[in-house]
């Protein structure tokens, strides 16, 4: 039986309740049901495309697959008439796409072909707001195990950051964040825990972080009000990691593909990235993963 409430609330949050349940077949009925309703809409595109990430958590890949492709036909079809980014559901609908093929490719062994995918796809959609999600992606087929990037330093919060290359030698924790991230906030006391362990012995954390055109409450706020905000935020919610430096550019979210907030990353003493996570992480994790890279 499909809900009667969609009409009515998000077809979207039905859809992420159903698959909380693990009723598939019940989320895919709403999504039926609603485009019989109401047609091809945006809203219903982005719906399909949390199907998809569904069915890929669930293993499910060839089923995976199909929502993916049929979220993009819809997606694509839409964007002959609007813009990727005047529209609040189509990124998440296109970017959800994109990337569920991708890491049903992986999940196959097909690895060179997701990342040959994605970098095709970098190359259509990365001046789009997709630009840091489709990085995400790749970076997380390639980027353990290779040189961390450099960082853009020329704007920052905190102590003045030096570069990667003058932190060889130490252990690096990077923590992309932002400032109305509350798992970002959350992870605060985790990070500042682990600064007190091994900072002793070595580890540097940089919190790099970016702009985003609104302040408080979503209001848009030029850059010089939001970089004031951000500082009220460091002081209330970061207390305890005052001296950890914060970059201020988005162009470090690119690089990262930090389109996750928080993203976490691990770089040995030579500066290779050890460990590459979109999204918090607990102490214990945390602390295992530096005292490997400690030992060495």
């Amino acid at each position: 039986m499909v809900p009667a409430l969609f009409f009515f609330v998000s077809l979207v949050n039905v859809v992420l309740g159903l698959i909380a349940q693990h009723d598939f077949a019940g989320a895919e009925r709403a999504v039926r049901a609603y485009r019989a309703q109401a047609g091809a809409t945006p809203e219903l595109a982005a719906a399909l495309s949390w199907l998809a990430r569904g069915a890929l958590d669930a293993n499910r890949y060839d089923q995976a697959e199909s929502y993916a492709a049929e979220t993009r036909k819809l997606a694509l079809d839409l964007l002959r008439t609007r813009k990727l980014d005047g529209d609040p559901w189509l990124p998440t609908a296109l970017g959800g796409s994109i990337e569920v093929h991708a890491l049903a490719l992986a999940a196959r062994g097909e690895r060179p072909e997701a990342i040959a995918f994605l970098r095709q796809q970098l190359g259509l959609f990365g001046a789009t707001s997709l630009g840091e999600r489709i990085r995400k992606n790749i970076n997380l087929l390639t980027l353990e195990g290779k040189p961390a990037p450099p960082l853009e330093e020329n704007d920052w919060l905190g102590p003045r950051p030096v570069s990667l290359a003058a932190l060889r030698g130490h252990p690096v924790l990077l923590f992309f964040w932002a400032h109305w991230c509350p798992d970002c906030k959350a992870e605060a006391p985790v990070l500042a825990a682990l600064k007190n362990t091994y900072g002793p012995k070595g580890l540097v954390l940089v919190g790099p972080t970016r702009l985003y055109g609104y302040a408080a409450g979503g209001e848009e706020a030029a850059p010089a009000t939001e970089k004031q905000y951000i500082e009220q935020v460091r002081h209330r919610y970061y207390a305890a990691l005052a001296d950890m430096p914060a970059p201020l550019s988005a162009a470090n979210f690119l690089t990262y593909g930090a389109s996750t907030t928080p993203t976490l990353i691990l770089l040995d003493r030579a500066g290779v990235v050890r460990w590459y996570h979109p999204g918090a992480a607990s102490e214990p994790e945390l602390s295992a993963r530096i005292q490997a890279i400690l030992r060495e």
